[in-house]
């Protein structure tokens, strides 16, 4: 009965979990997607990821916002566990915490997804769909997460046709401050965090650090043969400083840091098999003001190196594959305060990207090949128009022109507005199209395919929002449509198929495992439903539910208007949480995902499942808090990718500090 009764709860609202931050601008704010906004009425929020700050009811496209009390509520460890929470968002994952985990907004692949952290997009040019793993990315130090739904390539370029994850990390206020998290659970898991900073003079900075290991489970679940645990170790760093040149000039360094080791298993097997990844990203850049701060700039350089190796060491030769990718990017973004409620934005990029892998045999007699390698350039220019035409409408409009090494130049649009009624009603409409260039993996890998068109894509969404009761009561629901043509897909190869693709390219002799090709067209259409409710002072209902159909609509194929690998077609996410005078609270989440499938001819099946989560928080002073949760609390068995395991009932408890 209580799972039945947590699980209806679960259908009555939507998340609403928002930042406190606002600010009031009479021009243009910091062209800084992390830039430190001051606060105002806790009425107001403030969105990030639109690469300048911006009200968020000032924001056409759809966007979930989670600030620092949400992200401590939760008392998630991964970034992961966060968004699953948000509407649209669903993953699968190959075993426990570490494993390979991809995310995926609105049914869009998962290297459809921007990742960044302070302003720095995360990909990995040598990973297969040259996206992001989301398997070591922690909650750390974040105090901030915001969730942009929807195709924003004209601000972010190559990659954004599913949406944006973006990642805050604070600058403080005063002279000194500080936070530390500690707990420990089942399976031997111990996460420990802490992060110090301060402001002195001219000079704000911030350091913190995570580190984090658990025994874990058999990648491979028990019904396939898993036994053995497959642990997981992860040590990140990151770090922000800000100098203040001169008044209207400063310098900005920033910087992240993750080193993981995971123990994998065969694709059907259990095995001593493990895997090592190390990321860094880094960021320098200088901020000016011109025109008596309306006009707004930045100039900045970014770096991304990612180094991935798996090791067996059953085998004579240990290592089986051995990746590394690097991203240099250089950037401009001005932000100009054309009149009173109108604001342009204007950005150019270049992004060079390489990639090298290579899988050596296990025979020590048989020498290492030569490694697959590639590089790609991409340059970019972009602008966005924003204003307030008439009191409560705000019109965007946009384009961007990436002009590609390999695939020439692609021109995007995209435009969008919205309304907020005076008695509190908000409707939202956008229009926005994709452009994602193959990965280098996907083209000179030894699965690579050089004749790979770019993936496309064009999608809109309407809805609306309503508040009840000066904000007791909030509703809202969006529908979304995105057709994707030359979408990117991997075809296994038997060993007796006749496709010259299943051969390496230039012999008719030496086969291959699979091959990267082009599905001739991709749709998604859905509705994001989601409602809020606060009966008393003390008491938050929330939830959200999700109906994404994403369909393979190539004409003549096989898996023609058959459903897309593992997405959930259907998916529902509540709370409720109570806050006591004293301080402390209590409160249990749930999660329902649907049924889905895990390959495109949609005959190997997962069956729906749901997940309960508890959690309670105990003040000790008024800096210091105790906290608990038991995770999967009816030890659900479930699967989000065939054959892979997936963590049961867990017990955690810790305690958090902020000074």
């Amino acid at each position: 009965m209580l799972k039945t009764s947590l699980f209806l709860v679960g259908l009555l609202a939507s998340t609403s979990a928002y930042a406190q931050d606002a600010a009031e601008r009479d021009h243009a704010s910091a062209p800084d997607v992390a830039a430190s906004v001051a606060k105002t009425d806790d009425s107001a929020i403030v969105v990030s990821a639109t690469r300048t700050p911006i009200e968020i009811d000032r924001v056409a496209a759809s966007v979930t916002v989670l600030d620092k009390d949400s992200i401590d509520r939760s008392q998630d460890i991964g970034v992961t566990e966060l968004l699953l929470r948000t509407p649209g968002v669903s993953i699968a994952r190959n075993g426990g915490y570490g494993t390979s985990t991809s995310l995926r907004i609105r049914g869009a692949e998962s290297e459809q997804t921007v990742v960044v952290i302070d302003g720095i997009k995360l990909n990995d040019p040598s990973s297969t769909g040259g996206g992001y793993n989301f398997a070591n990315l922690l909650t750390g130090d974040a105090a901030r997460i915001e969730v942009l739904r929807g195709p924003q390539s004209i601000l972010w370029g190559s990659q954004a046709i599913g949406g944006v994850v973006n990642i805050v990390t604070p600058l403080p206020d005063g002279p000194l401050e500080g936070s530390f998290d500690i707990e420990a659970g089942s399976r031997e898991t111990v996460s420990a965090r802490v992060a110090i900073g301060g402001k002195t003079g001219p000079l704000s900075f911030r350091l913190g650090g995570q580190a984090f290991t658990t025994d874990g489970i058999s990648a491979i679940a028990p019904a396939f043969g898993g036994v053995e645990p497959d642990g997981y170790t992860n040590r990140s760093v990151s770090g922000r400083a800000v100098l203040e040149i001169a008044p209207g000039v400063s310098a900005d360094l920033r910087g992240y840091f993750a080193d993981g080791r995971v123990d994998i298993d065969a694709f059907n097997a259990d095995s001593p098999e493990y895997s090592l990844n190390r990321e860094f990203v880094g960021y320098a850049g200088i901020n000016f003001d011109l025109l008596g701060g309306r006009f707004r700039n930045r100039a900045g350089y970014g770096y991304t190196n990612t180094d991935r190796e798996n090791y067996n060491p059953a085998r004579a030769r240990a290592i089986t594959f051995d990746a590394a990718g690097r991203n240099r990017r250089f950037e401009y973004q001005g932000s100009f305060a054309v009149a009173r409620g109108w604001d342009l934005m204007i950005g150019a990029e270049n992004e060079k990207s390489r990639f090298r892998s290579v899988s050596p045999a296990a025979s020590l007699a048989m020498p290492i090949p030569a490694p697959a390698q590639g590089r790609a350039e991409i340059t970019s220019f972009y602008g966005q128009l924003s204003g307030d035409l008439i009191e409560g409408l705000t019109l965007t409009g946009g384009v961007r022109n990436d002009d590609h090494s390999r695939y020439g130049s692609k021109t995007l649009f995209a435009a969008g507005g919205v309304y907020r009624a005076p008695w509190g009603t908000i409707l939202r409409a956008n229009y926005g199209e994709g452009f994602k260039a193959p990965s280098l993996f996907q083209l000179f890998s030894e699965y690579g395919n050089i004749a790979l068109a770019p993936e496309q894509a064009r999608g809109w969404e309407a809805g609306a929002e309503q508040q009840l009761m000066d904000g007791a009561v909030s509703v809202g629901a969006t529908y979304f449509e995105r057709d994707t043509t030359n979408q990117i897909a991997f075809n296994s190869c038997t060993t007796t198929s006749a496709d010259p693709r299943c051969f390496v390219p230039g012999s008719t002799t030496t086969r291959r495992s699979g091959f990267y090709y082009n599905v001739s067209k991709a749709y998604a259409q859905g509705i994001e439903a989601r409602a809020s409710l606060r009966p008393v002072k003390n008491l938050l209902i929330d939830g959200n539910f999700t109906w994404a159909e994403a369909i393979d609509r190539t004409p003549g194929a096989a898996t023609f208007n058959r459903f897309l690998a593992r997405r959930p077609r259907h998916t529902a996410n509540g709370s409720i949480n109570y806050t006591f005078d004293q301080g402390g609270s209590i409160g249990a989440a749930v999660r329902w995902s649907g049924e889905a499938f895990d390959n495109a001819a949609n005959t190997t099946r997962f069956a729906p499942y749901t997940l309960v989560d508890l959690r309670g928080d105990v003040p000790i002073t008024s800096q210091l808090r105790i906290f608990a949760r038991v995770e999967n609390v009816f030890d659900e068995q479930y699967s989000t990718a065939f054959r892979y395991n997936s963590l049961g009932r867990s017990f955690y408890a810790g305690f958090r500090g902020r000074f």
